[in-house]
């Protein structure tokens, strides 16, 4: 199988998809958008009651069918076929260290980007293991961890008036069927397209880079994702 086809071979239609911390705008839109393409979502938060309001609010807007559920994402990592994690960056380790158990031989997608604010603007924080994916790979190790969706914008992903979003998602990680299933998880939002961006190691300036992102979004009042040419 070739590297530009590899995420078309892998049949992911009927995998559930759990959204650790999709209460917020980034897990929200997330989880709108694969539900949208027919996956059973189950959104997880600290806060079981909030989870289901988000997953009631989600189905009540859309027209179409959707399997959204609300569970605290203890419940949720335990019911995904794959997880998300979508968590703010000061709960990072401590909420997957506390999963552990529950995330042993899942596919575990890591988008979370450790970063600072002042007033300057945003920065990437300095993470002792490199990134947070190597930091959520360090504290999973029975898990199958790959970085991806960092330079998504949450105001595109929930614009019901968006059909395509027009943006390549990097894939990181170590094992390549894992990261074949995620760029093929990518592909089921229109106009999204995974590409395979390299080991973990890679991941720290993946991740950094959405502080540059969100300056040019600032400065030029608009919703910038990443395209790579040449592919």
């Amino acid at each position: 199988m070739s590297e530009e086809n590899a995420s078309q071979g892998a049949d992911i239609a009927g995998l559930s998809i759990s959204v650790l911390g999709g209460t917020g705008d980034q897990g929200r839109g997330l989880a709108r958008r694969f539900a949208l393409a027919g996956h059973t979502v189950h959104i997880g938060s600290r806060n079981a009651e909030r989870a289901a309001k988000v997953a009631a609010d989600l189905v009540e807007a859309e027209s179409a069918d959707i399997r959204v559920s609300g569970l605290t994402n203890t419940e949720a990592a335990a019911q995904g076929d794959i997880v998300i994690v979508a968590v703010p960056w000061d709960g990072h380790r401590e909420l997957l260290v506390s999963l552990a158990d529950r995330l042993a031989g899942k596919i575990v997608v890591d988008c979370v980007n450790p970063l600072g604010f002042d007033k300057k603007g945003p920065f990437a924080l300095d993470v002792a293991e490199g990134s947070a994916a190597q930091q959520a790979a360090e504290v999973l190790p029975g898990s199958r961890v790959t970085a991806a969706f960092h330079h998504v914008s949450a105001v595109i992903l929930l614009d019901p008036e968006v059909d395509q979003v027009d943006l390549d998602v990097l894939v990181l990680g170590e094992d390549r069927e894992a990261t074949d299933v995620v760029r093929a998880l990518a592909e089921r939002i229109p106009g999204v397209r995974g590409v395979f961006g390299g080991r973990l190691r890679n991941a720290h300036q993946v991740e950094a880079f959405t502080a540059n992102l969100i300056a040019v979004n600032r400065r030029y009042k608009t919703h910038a994702g990443i395209r790579i040419t040449g592919l």
